[in-house]
């Protein structure tokens, strides 16, 4: 009796072009808010704008979790009735790649934003140190995320990264795996809506929201050189 064939290798539509450009903004944002955390950065001028900008961020990922592609949906995130097995066989060293976030990593995305919502909140109501104790909640959960995704990228021989860059992935591990379901047909129109809506209300409770605040960083500036003008005399 002759062998069966090997399966055909294939590439797949995985995640849609709304959760990597997501994705990779969010990614900017928080770096640049930690980079420019410290008054005396050269990039201090731009903290608040990371923030607002994490902001609308996180307003599009609400409405695209609902109308995204397959596996950018909350209901594809959140799976209680596959978390235990996904454990069990973690800790029994069975390691298996999945096509959208496996079991953790969707509790990890949704945990995620949590934090950089909290984060942006704190840093708006003028709470200084719930801000820092938040932020850096924040950058240890985003270190626990990318030493996991490495892990995973390797111990299941799936490149994590990579799919989240091109939006596809081999079928190596999913042979009978086809693309998957694509965003609600108005789901473009309405995350565009949502974006300018929440960029707006930005602007309504911080007139410059969105421009480095520039003026400010110069009036220090200023402020230091008159004080040392005045030390002078």
């Amino acid at each position: 009796m002759s062998a069966s064939p090997a399966p055909v290798i294939r590439t797949i539509k995985t995640w849609d072009i709304g959760i990597r450009l997501f994705h990779w903004l969010l990614v900017a944002s928080i770096a640049l808010a930690f980079l420019s955390s410290e008054e005396d950065s050269a990039l201090a001028a731009w903290h608040m704008v990371a923030g607002w900008v994490a902001a609308v961020l996180i307003a599009f990922r609400l409405v695209w979790g609902i109308v995204g592609g397959e596996h950018a949906r909350f209901t594809n995130l959140i799976r209680p009735s596959r978390m235990a097995g996904h454990v069990r066989g973690l800790f029994a060293g069975r390691v298996h790649a999945s096509l959208g976030h496996n079991p953790l990593g969707g509790i990890a995305v949704v945990g995620l934003l949590v934090l950089t919502a909290a984060t942006v909140f704190t840093g708006l109501s003028g709470g200084e140190g719930s801000h820092e104790t938040v932020a850096y909640a924040l950058l240890a959960m985003i270190a626990l995320h990318i030493v996991a995704v490495v892990a995973m990228s390797v111990l299941s021989r799936d490149n994590l990264i990579g799919a989240m860059i091109t939006g596809r992935k081999k079928t190596t591990h999913f042979p009978n795996a086809r693309d998957a379901a694509p965003p609600a047909r108005l789901a473009v129109p309405l995350a565009v809506l949502v974006v300018a809506g929440s960029a707006y209300a930005a602007t309504r409770i911080a007139p410059r929201a969105f421009t480095p605040d520039a003026h400010a960083a110069i009036g220090e500036g200023n402020e230091g050189r008159e004080s040392d003008d005045a030390d002078t005399d």
